[in-house]
């Protein structure tokens, strides 16, 4: 049997690396932050309009760039010390949360401001998102990736639990701008970690030199190889419709439980704790095979299932625990699966891909999910993503299936 000092050993065997355990502890106060963020510029805009179309509005202006944007943000990745890109990213995003924070609390903010810096939020996030993923290999090496993989995600999960519970709870008391300006200064940690860590013990990939045509390489690069593809298109589907929780669930708390921004913020809480919980079942499993995705995909479409049909308030909260553990166990596995199976000099690329596929599709479901949670109520919402999550489930079952067959028939054919 695993003793238990054996069990924890492997569960956080990547804290053994400093420079990790300083990441760690930055993007925990960072990350927060920008819950935070993302629940108070929610409300926000449900607060300047009442509609559910405009909070699916702001969401696809804040993901939009990077669908457009995250492949030459990858690209950069691989083009530059990744360490050295963050620090501008990081900078410009406090910024961004500072200006909106002030703009709120001296009473002039309007929805096309928050609209306009939801899109230059974005555009620094198109060039964060791949750096700040490829640089945790560079931290901890190929042994320990899977393992930071799942840390990092109980990271942003637990940022996911205390980020909205206190957006929600300084909504209610003292308003809306100081959950912006909290943010801003979040990102001075994150910052400050950054310049502590040991640069001699940073595994530095070498920097991929300039040359033309190298997205459309890594396009194809993609497209070669199954094991990154599929995973590619199974996490695009279920960022589309499935993953659209900012839309749904601040019209859920209002229009179908009758709450206000603490119900919302309970809600984001709730599931962020299954988050981590799913975060740390990774952390523990380490390496799973591709199968473990696809069954999590069908986890996740049943459990969806569940809170769009739950009765009352508290069924819904039980629900939400077992979407956010499902959903991150799911997003967790397969960013491990991309970074283990991509050749070094295209990782950034790759990876970008990657949040192409999760947040640069939400400017296209956003706007979807939103109208009908609007129109149809935020139960047809969730459903809608339920839908989404069983198919793309099924989708890639047979994949499997069929692949899985073709790989028996090849020995056969072979000795016959």
């Amino acid at each position: 049997m695993t003793s238990a000092r054996e069990l924890l050993g492997r569960t956080f065997s990547a804290f053994a690396v400093p420079n990790f355990r300083l990441y760690f502890t930055g993007q925990v106060i960072s990350v927060s932050g920008s819950w935070m963020q993302r629940v108070a510029q929610a409300w926000l805009v449900l607060e300047l309009t009442g509609s559910g179309s405009a909070v699916g509005a702001v969401t696809a202006f804040q993901f939009l760039p990077i669908l457009l944007l995250a492949p030459f943000g990858g690209l950069i990745a691989d083009r530059m010390d990744k360490r050295r890109v963050l620090y501008v990213t990081q900078t410009m995003a406090g910024v961004t949360a500072a200006t909106l924070g002030m703009l709120v609390l001296t009473d002039v903010v309007q929805l096309w401001m928050v609209f306009a810096l939801a899109l230059v939020h974005g555009t620094v996030g198109s060039f964060d998102n791949p750096a700040r993923h490829a640089f945790v290999m560079e931290m901890v090496g190929r042994s320990r990736l899977t393992n930071a993989v799942g840390l990092n995600s109980v990271l942003m999960n637990t940022a996911r639990i205390i980020g909205p519970a206190a957006g929600g709870a300084l909504i209610v008391t003292v308003g809306i701008g100081i959950c912006f300006l909290i943010n801003s200064v979040s990102y001075l940690f994150f910052i400050g970690a950054l310049l502590m860590m040991r640069s001699r013990e940073i595994e530095r990939t070498e920097p991929e030199p300039r040359r033309r045509r190298q997205l459309r390489e890594a396009l194809a690069y993609v497209r070669s190889e199954p094991v990154l593809y599929v995973p590619l298109v199974m996490m695009g589907m279920i960022g589309l419709l499935t993953y659209e929780f900012e839309v749904v669930l601040p019209l859920m708390a209002r229009f179908t439980f009758g709450g206000g921004a603490d119900t919302f913020g309970i809600m984001f809480a709730v599931m962020g704790l299954g988050s981590v919980c799913g975060g740390l079942y990774t952390a523990v499993r380490g390496d799973q095979p591709g199968r473990t995705m696809i069954w999590l995909a069908y986890a996740l479409g049943g459990v969806v299932t569940a809170t769009a049909l739950a009765p009352t308030l508290w069924v819904a909260y039980v629900a939400l625990f077992w979407v956010g553990m499902s959903a991150t166990a799911f997003f967790t596995l397969g960013n491990s699966v991309i970074q283990l199976n991509s050749a070094p000099e295209k990782r950034g690329r790759v990876i970008a891909l990657r949040t192409a596929a999760i947040l640069g599709s939400r400017p296209l479901g956003a706007p979807i999910v939103g109208w009908i949670g609007e129109h149809l109520g935020p139960r047809f919402a969730l459903g809608l993503g339920a839908l989404a999550a069983f198919g793309v489930a099924v989708w890639a079952h047979r994949w499997l299936v069929g692949y899985e067959r073709s790989r028996e028939a090849r020995p056969a054919e072979a000795a016959g």
